[in-house]
Parts: structure tokens; C-alpha cells; sequence
């Protein structure tokens, strides 16, 4: 790629989740609506699978899923420099944001004007983050294994005070055996939707897979 296309795309990448950066009012997950809208909608950088692969990396990683998926995207898109770019492109605005607000907060903390407006915001990001959950919840329970991880999941994330990073290793866990035994057993073992572009990963990997005893 030219190097002037090259320093146009950087640029670009930067602008875009700087735009995106304000809606981490609500957190990462609050985000994901708007990056998904951006990414796959306007700008057409990734594909919906891409996007739902993205935030799965993403979610699983330490750190805050925004920034995480912004990384993700930008790396892909752009390699290190592609990263770095949308790294800071998605965290500028929050530093700007909250530097003005620590300077000002402690004048307007009390006003009834403020707090209204704060309790308006947090009904908004409650809005937001059901959204991304329900478009993840699209690309990620395709099957009765998916939806019966996802309802574990949930009841065990409600139920009990065990650790997030525990319940993706679990995931982990129970995943890989039950590929393996759905592909012994020649049943499909789809890893995504079904699309036009996808078939199920006992048509296309199991030999292999098999093969190499994995």
C-alpha cells in the first residue's frame, strides 16, 4: 500500500473510534451497538462474523471490551501501527471527558439538573447494553450446545459469586471435548452460523482434525 493511502487509512481508523469513544459512558458493552454500526454498517472494514468473532476475543481478554475489539479491528485492518491508531482514537475522548469533569463535577454534583440528567444517561446505557447482548446473543447461539452454554452460564454468573475469567475458562473447557465428540460421532459441529460462506466443520476440518488427533 502507498505510503500517503497508508497514513489516509491510519487516519481514518483514528477518527472513526475517536467518534466512537463518547459512548463509553455506559462501559465497553454500551459501545458495541456503535462499533458494530460503524465497523460492518458504514464503513464495511469487517463482516457480522468478523464482528461477533472480534468481540468474543475481545470480551475474553483482560481489559475493557471497547478497547479490546478496537485493537482487534485496528490490527486487522492496519497491523501495529492499525492498533495503535485506534487505541488511542477510542480512549482520547473518555480522558478529555473525564479530565473536564473532574475539574467541574464539584460544582455541579448537587444540582437536581445534573442528577436528573445522570439518572436519563444510566436508563440509555442500560438501553445500549441490551442491544449488544441481544445481536451477540445472534451470532453466538446458533444450536441447542450453544443455547445450553449460554443458559448455564447466565445461571451460574446469577447464582453463584464464581469469577468471570473462570466461567470463560470453563467454557473453554467443555467446548473443545464437545467439538471433538460431535465430530467423532459425525454429527455437525458448526462453530458459527450456517451462511452461504460457512459449512459445518464436519464437512470441511473433521478429517484433519481427526487426523492430526486434535
Amino acid at each position: 500500500m502507498p505510503k500517503e493511502n497508508k497514513i489516509q487509512l491510519l487516519w481514518d481508523i483514528f477518527w472513526t473510534f475517536f467518534k466512537i469513544g463518547p459512548s463509553t459512558f455506559g462501559g465497553g458493552y454500551a459501545m458495541i451497538p456503535v462499533i458494530e454500526r460503524e465497523m460492518v454498517g458504514r464503513k464495511g472494514w469487517v463482516s457480522e462474523h468478523e464482528m461477533a468473532d472480534a468481540l468474543s476475543i475481545a470480551g475474553s481478554a483482560p481489559g475493557g471490551i471497547g478497547v479490546n475489539a478496537s485493537a482487534f479491528i485496528g490490527f486487522r485492518l492496519a497491523g501495529i501501527p492499525g492498533a495503535i491508531a485506534a487505541v488511542f482514537g477510542i480512549t482520547m475522548p473518555t480522558f478529555l471527558i473525564i479530565f473536564a469533569l473532574s475539574m467541574t463535577i464539584s460544582y455541579f454534583h448537587d444540582n437536581p439538573k445534573v442528577e436528573a440528567a445522570l439518572q436519563g444517561i444510566h436508563g440509555a446505557i442500560v438501553a445500549l447494553i441490551i442491544v449488544a447482548a441481544y445481536k451477540m446473543g445472534k451470532s453466538a447461539i446458533f444450536d441447542k450446545t450453544t443455547f445450553f452454554t449460554a443458559a448455564a452460564t447466565l445461571i451460574l454468573l446469577l447464582a453463584t459469586s464464581i469469577q468471570p475469567q473462570l466461567i470463560v475458562l470453563l467454557g473453554l473447557a467443555v467446548g473443545i471435548p464437545v467439538i471433538r465428540a460431535k465430530m467423532k460421532l459425525g454429527l455437525p459441529a458448526n462453530t458459527e452460523k450456517n451462511s452461504a460462506e460457512s459449512e459445518p466443520i464436519h464437512y470441511k476440518y473433521a478429517d484433519y482434525f481427526i487426523a492430526e488427533g486434535i
